[in-house]
């Protein structure tokens, strides 16, 4: 009889993953509710295979780990996880490529919206009592007719162009990775160069991932070419916005608002000056966490290690290392 492979699930996913490995009698697993490092040392040195959410997974502690062949990342992002000693010791990472695309593309349009509609002012603003100065409030604006550039053309930015194009704006994508040809089949304009595409923009959405060639992507200097009315929202990884920067641009008027659901640090820490700006609308990395969300990458996390172990895990959920 062939041994059974084991699967640790590091942080609790959703009980429809969880399932999918309680009904495969070619596999056990162990849920590790505590992720400290020394708790997935201890069990990491056993499994086959291992599930993994936001913990960190440095080298060190993947070392233990002496029959792991697969890391399955409940999400899009590994930046929590040696790449490194993976390639080096032969490790498959897997992701979540297909789960969150529309619950992000949701978010920044909420973010959009909320920025662009003056959401927390209105709010507040009929709570308070003040509902018949409403004429004094500053002016609100339209999606309609407004240039967006989508920065990175994955699956989350071909579902943002679909709802952009709905609002009829006039989207523009930077993607050195992607054909003009794609993004025309999506209703798209490509650009070249972001620097000088980003001066046009009404309103700029990343959706890259982080590494040495974006961290600190968008700083000042590209922060001052940009409009004065216009908004930037980053759903996608903390450190691509350089946040100093930011809160800078947005408290001289060089730009109009922010949305961040992802920060540098996570938590952002107390002194983080972007927690006090007014003119930014916050998130606790929470863009992809809608119900239906948490079910999809829950099950497709699990998928994803039964589908290596039988040879059957597509190319485009592995992460080229």
């Amino acid at each position: 009889m062939t041994e059974k492979k084991k699967i640790l699930v590091v942080q609790p996913i959703h009980h429809a993953g969880i399932e999918l490995l309680k009904n495969n009698n070619k596999f056990e697993y162990e849920i590790l509710n505590d992720a400290n490092l020394e708790n997935i040392k201890e069990k990491i040195k056993t499994c086959d295979g291992l599930s993994l959410r936001t913990a960190k997974l440095p080298g060190e502690v993947i070392s233990f780990g002496k029959k792991l062949k697969i890391i399955s990342r409940h999400g899009v992002g590994y930046d929590n996880i040696d790449l490194d000693y993976c390639k080096k010791n032969n490790i498959t990472i897997a992701i979540t490529a297909t789960a969150n695309a529309v619950a992000v593309a949701e978010h920044v349009f909420f973010m959009m919206l909320s920025l662009c509609k003056r959401k927390n002012m209105f709010d507040e603003t009929v709570r308070e009592g003040n509902f018949k100065n409403k004429n004094s409030l500053p002016s609100t604006f339209e999606l309609w007719e407004k240039n967006i550039l989508i920065v990175g053309f994955g699956r989350i930015g071909k579902s943002l162009i679909k709802r952009c194009l709905g609002f009829e704006m006039n989207v523009y994508i930077y993607d050195p990775f992607v054909s003009e040809d794609m993004i025309k089949s999506y209703g798209g304009t490509k650009v070249e160069i972001l620097e000088d595409s980003i001066k046009n923009m009404d309103i700029v959405s990343l959706h890259m991932p982080l590494n040495e060639n974006t961290k600190n992507l968008i700083n000042l200097s590209i922060l001052k070419k940009m409009k004065k009315n216009s908004i930037i929202i980053n759903a996608a990884r903390g450190g691509i916005i350089n946040e100093k920067d930011l809160d800078i641009a947005l408290k001289k008027n060089f730009i109009f608002g922010a949305g961040l659901d992802v920060y540098s640090v996570e938590p952002p820490e107390n002194n983080n000056p972007l927690l006090k700006n007014d003119k930014t609308i916050l998130s606790p990395h929470t863009a992809a966490l809608t119900d239906e969300c948490r079910k999809r990458m829950g099950v497709e996390t699990i998928q994803n290690l039964i589908d290596f172990f039988e040879h059957k895990l597509e190319k485009f959920k592995q992460v080229e290392l």
